[in-house]
């Protein structure tokens, strides 16, 4: 599929332009950080040292401080869409299109970027091209049931003043999907899971600055071109408040991590049996005798 023909759910101009506000402004860290050390302890059981790896899309030098630190990796490349906020070299450039010949990386590793990409499928496959046999690919990225709260108080607020709503919180991936997209894409021995993070704020107005020192404001294609009048934003702290407060008066944020793993196919990586191939019966293993189909038990 070209590029042209994606559908264009994210401005992706746009999403870089407010990603390096964030990082003028001073980058809010706290859920990179939590993901680079998670990633840290997902490699640890792995066990061998990554030649050459990538990290995909991270702003700060995080994970490839991590994994040199670890030892898992020996050489780490960075691709960013802004070299801002780093002390090593950056490749500048898109997820959409990776600039890197073939089977380039034993490691590629992305940390909450690619759930703004708007070809996923496509990256994927760039990103499984981008691996050597047996290489592996990591990523977590904010996916199922995040900031399903902060949706749903402006829905509510934006109805009620006026009368419908326009998108302003991001669809997020689900972890079944991203499973089946990693097959997609051409990936040994898939895993996706999600991990539920709940962040708890003040108000809707702190996690608001959270989200935007984080890069992760509005920046759907679809939004409104309408300002937010404080009239709908004071309406949709009193609901966020009332539906979502804990007996404290704080109130919760839901961010589901959706993390994927995958390697590139590789002669040495276990694969399932051929059909037929069994040289044990399951009858025998469990001791019971084996009927035919249509044959029924008796006493």
């Amino acid at each position: 599929m070209t590029q042209s023909a994606v559908p264009q759910v994210f401005d992706r101009a746009l999403v870089h332009a407010r990603l390096r506000r964030a990082v003028v402004g001073g980058y809010e860290s706290f859920l990179f950080d939590r993901c680079a050390a998670d990633a840290t302890e997902r490699l640890a059981p792995v066990m061998r040292v990554f030649d050459h790896a990538l990290d995909l899309g991270a702003v700060s030098d995080g994970l490839a401080d991590a994994l040199l630190t670890t030892g898992k990796a020996r050489r780490v490349t960075r691709l960013a869409p802004l070299a801002a906020a780093t002390q090593r070299p950056v490749v500048t450039g898109r997820e959409e299109l990776l600039p890197f010949a073939p089977a380039s990386f034993d490691l590629v590793a992305s940390l909450l970027s690619l759930q703004s990409v708007n070809d996923l499928p496509g990256a994927l496959a760039q990103i499984r091209r981008a691996l050597r046999p047996d290489g592996l690919f990591l990523a977590a990225m904010l996916g199922g049931a995040t900031l399903t709260e902060l949706r749903q108080a402006l829905v509510a607020a934006e109805t009620e003043l006026r009368g419908g709503a326009s998108p302003r919180v991001a669809p997020f991936v689900e972890v079944r999907e991203s499973g089946a997209l990693l097959q997609r894409a051409g990936f040994a021995l898939p895993v996706a899971d999600i991990e539920r993070i709940t962040v708890r704020y003040g108000d809707l107005f702190a996690l608001m600055r959270d989200l935007r020192r984080m890069g992760f404001a509005n920046a759907l294609v679809e939004r409104s071109r309408k300002p937010i009048t404080r009239g709908l934003l004071l309406r949709a702290a009193a609901l966020y408040a009332a539906r979502f407060a804990d007996p404290d008066g704080r109130i919760r944020a839901t961010l589901d991590i959706v993390w994927l793993s995958g390697w590139a196919p590789h002669d040495s990586q276990q694969k399932p049996l051929r059909p037929g191939s069994a040289k044990a019966r399951l009858a025998d293993a469990l001791g019971v005798v084996e009927r035919s189909a249509g044959e029924q038990a008796r006493d």
